[in-house]
């Protein structure tokens, strides 16, 4: 197990994300395993892992997984579709981050900004940058002369019905990822 000890304490790494249903993991996995043949080295997401990021906790003391529970229980948000929107990288000299990106979505933006703020109010130390929302798909990644990823995920919707506090365990050779908690989506009522 790949947790962290400090001052007497285990701490676990986590963070909040949105996981996908299985046609879009499915169509997630045909771009990679098309990457994966055409590339001369680099570290490919596992399916299961496949995730967008809404918020980073880093190493956290299981004491405070309930004031992480109440702060998500707390946002009151509906559900949503968001679009995917092309693949991108990260240029780096040991070979190249790649990932997908997600078009322009107000609810993901405010979902991510309320987050955020209610979780910095309870104390939690979070990044101060600029949210960018995407999917890695890969990591150190150098595609074979002439090749270049393509997706036809463009404009593809993800109906996002829920939030998940995910723990990050690193391992020698792969990260592995659980749902700890889940915080279902309203839906609108229709009047």
């Amino acid at each position: 197990m790949a947790s962290y000890y400090h001052k007497g304490v285990i701490n676990i790494r986590l963070f909040i994300a949105i996981n996908f249903p299985d046609g879009v993991l499915d169509k997630i996995s045909g771009i990679i395993e098309k990457a994966r043949e055409n590339s001369t080295s680099g570290r490919f997401v596992d399916r299961q892992n496949l995730h967008l990021t809404l918020e980073f906790l880093g190493k956290v003391e299981p004491g405070r997984l309930f004031a992480i529970k109440k702060i998500m229980d707390g946002i009151e948000q509906p559900l949503f579709k968001m679009r995917l929107a092309g693949i991108g990288r990260f240029k780096r000299p040991e070979g190249d981050i790649y990932w997908i990106g997600v078009v322009d979505n107000p609810a993901l933006f405010d979902l991510q900004r309320r987050l955020h703020e209610a979780l910095e109010a309870e104390g939690f130390p979070l990044e101060q940058k600029k949210y960018t929302p995407h999917i890695t798909i890969g990591r150190k990644v150098r595609l074979k002369e002439g090749f270049s990823i393509c997706s036809e995920l463009d404009g593809m919707a993800v109906h996002v019905k829920k939030v998940d506090l995910m723990r990050s365990e690193l391992t020698e050779k792969r990260a592995m990822y659980t749902v700890l908690y889940s915080k279902p989506l309203e839906e609108r009522r229709k009047e």
